[in-house]
């Protein structure tokens, strides 16, 4: 392999060739535009979605060839305007390195101890959603009460330690570090939602299942008393619709609207 490309993670479903496969060694240049160009679709969708709350929330990518610095959305701009050109990278210690804009501190934090904790992590994206607020401040897991929520089936973690900015921004993002462990997801009790992905479709997918997840589960609490499938089900349904190809195949649709509705923000 030439020296200047990069392998990308391994997310391909092998028993079915007919299925789109992630580009697979691209050079180095060609991987950061496809991050960027995801991560731009990535804002303008969770505009699209209502997951914008003022200035709050944030969305990273690291960065191919500086694993220790990633790209992120200017502190005050709509997710809604984002374009490529817009993005900002940051290095670890939260200095702007490329791009003109200041940087959320807060979100500093949590995204640079999660890369830091992960390697293997290549996108994070937290926000402050309306169902996945709600959600978090009943302090529980997500039940797989639905097909869609047994994609994080034993794969999200629970942060039951809100500090908030009285707590120290970096004491904070490492402890929401820890919490997430090795999972893909995690519920921040009184604050939001957090996923992670090998790519930035991937991150951004379950950020989004898992927003409408918490939604289905508040709405069958408020009707009664939901009923979760057996363990057995709930593991089938994971392996099939909860590792990292399907949350890469599931944002492709998304990808597809967003780029052809809104074309200007690649620019």
């Amino acid at each position: 392999m030439p020296t200047n490309c990069i392998s990308r993670p391994a997310m391909v479903v092998a028993d079915n060739p007919e299925l789109p496969q992630p580009p697979g060694a691209l050079s180095i240049e060609e991987e950061r535009r496809l991050r960027q160009r995801e991560l731009a679709a990535t804002f303008r969708l969770f505009g699209r979605f209502g997951f914008g709350e003022g200035v709050a929330g944030h969305v990273t990518a690291r960065d191919p060839e500086h694993p220790n610095c990633y790209w992120v959305n200017p502190f005050g701009m709509s997710f809604s305007q984002i374009r490529v050109s817009d993005l900002l990278l940051v290095n670890e210690h939260g200095q702007v390195v490329q791009g003109r804009g200041p940087v959320n501190y807060a979100g500093f934090a949590i995204h640079s101890a999660v890369h830091r904790t992960r390697p293997d992590v290549v996108a994070a994206a937290h926000a402050h959603s309306l169902h996945g607020k709600a959600f978090a401040s009943l302090g529980l897991p997500l039940a797989p009460i639905t097909q869609d929520a047994a994609a994080f089936h034993r794969d999200h973690r629970l942060y039951a330690e809100y500090g908030g900015p009285a707590a120290g921004y970096n004491d904070e993002g490492q402890r929401i570090a820890t919490a997430l462990g090795d999972t893909k997801a995690a519920i921040l009790r009184n604050h939001g939602l957090l996923t992670v992905g090998q790519s930035v479709g991937e991150a951004a997918w379950w950020f989004i299942t898992l927003e409408r997840s918490c939604k289905a589960e508040l709405l069958a609490r408020a009707a009664g008393t939901p009923i979760s499938m057996p363990p057995s089900s709930a593991e089938a349904v994971y392996a099939e619709l909860g590792t990292h190809y399907a949350g890469w195949f599931s944002f492709r649709p998304l990808m597809d609207q967003i780029t052809a509705q809104e074309p200007d923000l690649f620019n």
